[in-house]
């Protein structure tokens, strides 16, 4: 089974969830997916996500639906508001839509995921959509990593068909007389990617026919050379001391470094503390190392960086200590940042509908901070401390207090950001506590 597609990139007798649209690269997926089935002993499973943007998207889960059935592949489907999502959340509709794709995919992805074999989440970006990528991120002025094109692996997600073309996808499709859908957006000149594929891609390929294919070869070509600068950052980075509110570095360790390597180190840094930043934060950081100032100060999201003669730390803004312990009641109750909402009903089919949307069984729930000994068991993972999930997701020390433990008779029945413990979930048709949690701020809490 050689050539383009990158079956390699799931490991034998896996489970992988297919990112599922109808259309020609989301089908040729599958399909490429279900030879896997047969020759790699994989679990195949689609996730079909319904926008509600267009008048064909019921037509397209309606299709995505029957030929998973008639396939024997169990489908997951979702139907968001995204134009409300986008509005609540000051993006453009496209954005919204990726996001809340990708939370979906990802989600259940982990909800159906098991202990005892890997699994994965697969996309259907193609070297079209890569070379794409490179050339929107260039004409946005992008530094090297915005040139190294879309990654096959990011997580849990992979993409084995970025090096397969368009023209392969259709002669896949109609050799083997798969059908697909067409998504009537996908022309819309309006929309940056459209024209960048097009108008843009197609006249650079009057220049050179294979534009496409060495544009992503580039782009590979590329992310070896970010890669080993990357690595060369981390040496810096990992010298990084633990503080109490945060992490600081040597400034001398920046100085010495040539600067593509302290940019990079200053990145690192920043996730390092729980914090983000673009390409003028990492500038504005290098620069406090590199002047004269001992008590320069930079405002970054999430918090500030700042010199304390020798060193620049990095710290999270965050209140002054963690929110006291609250009981769970009916209605919607605030703590900290996080809003958890609480309402009796009966447990529908599934208890567990997201990590922030869940059915607990009836109790006394009391919101606390964690405590030594706190466990859960999320989904079908084996059961793990509150302390080693934070540590696993990269919670930094200084804010792990601030996530909100849900408490049931003394122990931890769910964890904000992370989910329920699998034990406190209530059961199909039986008196239930149906639980919103949610932070109001970009909390780092991501699943494990």
């Amino acid at each position: 089974m050689g050539g383009p597609f990158r079956f390699e990139l799931i490991p034998p007798g896996a489970g992988v969830l297919c990112a599922l649209s109808g259309g020609a690269d989301s089908m040729y997926l599958l399909c490429r997916l279900l030879e896997g089935r047969e020759q790699y002993g994989w679990t195949v499973s689609a996730a079909h996500f319904n926008h509600g943007l267009r008048p064909t998207a019921q037509r397209d889960e309606d299709f995505v639906r029957d030929w998973c059935g008639r396939q024997n592949v169990p489908l997951y489907t979702c139907r968001e508001n995204v134009e409300e999502y986008a509005f609540q959340n000051k993006l453009s509709v496209e954005e919204a839509g990726r996001v809340l794709r990708y939370r979906f995919l990802e989600e259940t992805a982990w909800e159906i995921g098991c202990a005892e074999h890997p699994f994965f989440a697969a996309t259907g970006h193609h070297a079209g959509d890569n070379a794409e990528t490179v050339l929107m991120n260039l004409v946005r002025g992008c530094g090297l990593n915005g040139l190294t094109g879309i990654p096959e692996r990011r997580g849990s997600v992979v993409r084995p068909m970025l090096n397969v073309t368009r023209r392969e996808i259709l002669d896949y499709l109609e050799e083997h007389a798969v059908p697909h859908v067409e998504d009537e957006t996908n022309t819309d000149p309006s929309c940056t990617r459209n024209k960048v594929r097009l108008q843009l891609l197609p006249l650079l390929e009057e220049l050179n026919p294979r534009a496409a294919e060495h544009i992503c070869a580039a782009a590979a070509r590329l992310r070896e050379d970010e890669e080993e600068l990357s690595r060369q950052a981390a040496q810096i980075t990992s010298q990084g001391l633990d503080i109490p509110d945060g992490v600081a570095v040597n400034v001398d360790l920046l100085r010495e470094a040539p600067r593509p390597i302290a940019l990079r180190s200053c990145g690192q840094l920043l996730d390092k503390a729980g914090l983000s930043g673009e390409a003028v934060h990492r500038e504005g950081m290098l620069a406090l190392a590199l002047g004269d100032d001992p008590s320069a100060a930079l405002d970054v999201p999430g918090g500030r960086v700042w010199r304390q003669y020798g060193l620049l730390a990095l710290s999270p803004g965050r209140e002054a200590a963690p929110p006291q312990p609250r009981e769970l009641a009916e209605g919607q109750i605030h703590w900290g940042s996080w809003a958890i909402e609480c309402i009796p009903a009966v447990c529908p089919e599934k208890a567990y509908v997201t990590a922030g949307n869940f059915y607990l069984k009836p109790d006394r729930y009391v919101v606390r901070s964690r405590r030594e000994g706190d466990a859960l068991t999320l989904g079908k993972r084996p059961a793990k401390t509150v302390k080693r999930l934070m540590i696993e997701a990269k919670i930094p020390a200084c804010r792990r207090e601030f996530i909100p433990v849900i408490d049931g008779g003394g122990r931890a029945a769910a964890l904000g950001g992370f989910g329920p413990h699998r034990e406190c979930l209530a059961g199909p048709g039986e008196p239930a506590l149906h639980i919103m949690i949610k932070t109001e701020e970009n909390e780092p809490c991501t699943k494990t």
